[in-house]
């Protein structure tokens, strides 16, 4: 592993030079003020294969699974016919938005019993991701279902086994798993251009309503206008409560915290880019300590997770932390560190940084190790690192609609997606096992490969 690492680190610093080069002939651009950052442009392939039209119909039409359709209707020969949800508000707004033609329903076996719908995209709260994600798949229907994939850690093996059953196409939608940054940062982590990765991290700050699920309640919400029966069926029964249907992340029976929302997004990244299957060890930290609003869930949360060496990588640790509480100190999707440079990668965009060291020509501090008798010949410092920024190109679409797009290319060419069952689960399981840490106040043990709690 060790010469194969060092084989491209060389071929990565070659590339670098002839990077370089290229930048200084005028391929790509410096930056104006900071000429010493070499620029690259992302660019996406154009061209697809366009065979008949895919017939997509939408469950749960919320904030989310309202942008997922938004976003499959840009995909040229996608069409969305119908629209489930439990709100009738919601469905009113469906044929505002998409036409008076759109099937609606509040049952959504209504929409899997239709023949005329070949996918459909799952935006529910996370308590029902696996049991229509299931039901849908036996109905023959192709699957693009939110993160987290499961609500519970014991959900996952049932949507394996399920799209192993059907054949049919399941995505799981962390959005940036396709981006052309999380494409560019496995490209380089490969090439060796931070060296050997020790450690990543990840952190978000939040303290707008709506970034921290106070989502707005509308003025006609009632058990007359919700089927609150059907929300709560597959879990605690209990009177009809607005907060629960409508800030629903905020709840432990039906969202999955900081970490389903927004750590799953992290781990699937970071597993696509590293090929990592996992952490072995999670622990998590938090508490309530701003949005005394009822709900039921942290609003800060560090988790710290162990990844084992494994064929694909070394091993290395990752740090997660977010704060609902103060909006203004950054926020970074993802960071990776080695040993001879970091990365720091958004779905648009990568910034490499690599360091140099050399010689000290401090006489006084060479005599000084002198006098100490430390032997050194000479002592190495830190100057500042060289940075090469990788910008996609302008128009490009995003992550969303390149994991979108990918979706609908497997369906019509019975190809295959990233993020499917295995790598949904394998993304879900160590943001719920951060969940478990946190509320049992102990590490959780997981073997990756396996896809198993490991009792201790």
């Amino acid at each position: 592993m060790k010469e194969k690492q060092e084989s491209s680190r060389r071929s990565f610093i070659k590339k670098l030079a002839t990077t370089t080069a290229a930048v200084a002939a005028g391929t790509s651009v410096f930056a104006a003020d900071h000429p010493l950052k070499p620029f690259s442009i992302l660019k996406r392939p154009l061209g697809y294969s366009l065979n008949d039209q895919i017939n997509i119909a939408l469950i749960g039409a919320g904030g989310m699974g309202t942008q997922d359709a938004i976003v499959a209707l840009q995909i040229p020969g996608v069409k969305l016919v119908a629209v489930c949800d439990l709100y009738d508000g919601r469905l009113k707004d469906a044929k505002t938005r998409w036409g008076a033609d759109i099937f609606t329903t509040k049952v959504y076996k209504e929409i899997l019993n239709r023949k005329d719908i070949d996918a459909v995209i799952i935006g529910t709260p996370d308590h029902w991701h696996q049991q229509i994600s299931v039901d849908a798949m036996h109905a023959g229907k192709h699957v693009y279902c939110e993160k987290p994939m499961v609500h519970g850690i014991s959900e996952g093996p049932a949507v394996i086994k399920a799209q192993k059953e059907t054949g049919k196409i399941f995505q799981v939608g962390s959005q940036g798993v396709s981006s052309l940054g999380n494409e560019k940062a496995h490209e380089l982590l490969k090439s060796g251009a931070i060296g050997e990765l020790n450690y990543a991290e990840g952190f978000w700050a939040r303290r707008e309503p709506l970034e921290v699920w106070q989502y707005p309640i509308p003025d006609d919400a009632s058990a007359q206008t919700v089927d609150w029966e059907t929300y709560i069926s597959n879990t605690k029964k209990r009177d009809y409560d607005s907060k629960r249907f409508f800030r629903w992340r905020n709840y432990t029976d039906y969202g999955t915290g900081m970490a389903g929302d927004l750590f799953v997004h992290l781990f699937s990244s970071l597993h696509f880019i590293t090929d990592s299957v996992g952490p072995n060890k999670i622990y998590a930290a938090g508490g309530l300590r701003f949005w005394n609003d009822g709900r039921e869930v942290p609003d800060v949360l560090l988790g710290t997770f162990d990844y084992g060496k494994s064929a694909a990588h070394p091993a290395f640790n990752l740090s997660l932390r977010c704060n609902f509480v103060d909006g203004t100190s950054g926020t970074t999707y993802l960071k990776l560190v080695g040993s001879e440079g970091s990365m720091d990668i958004t779905w648009d965009k990568v910034t490499l940084k690599r360091n140099k060291t050399f010689g000290s020509d401090d006489p006084f501090y060479l005599d000084k190790l002198k006098k100490a008798g430390s032997g050194y010949a000479e002592r190495k410092k830190m100057v500042p690192p060289e940075e090469i920024v990788y910008d996609a190109e302008k128009g490009y679409k995003g992550g969303p609609y390149d994991h979108m797009n990918n979706f609908f290319n497997a369906i019509r060419n019975n190809g295959k997606v990233t993020e499917d069952a295995i790598f949904g689960y394998r993304a879900a399981a160590p943001a719920l096992l951060c969940n478990d840490s946190y509320y049992n106040n102990s590490p959780m043990f997981w073997d990756p490969e396996k896809m198993q709690l490991i009792k201790k």
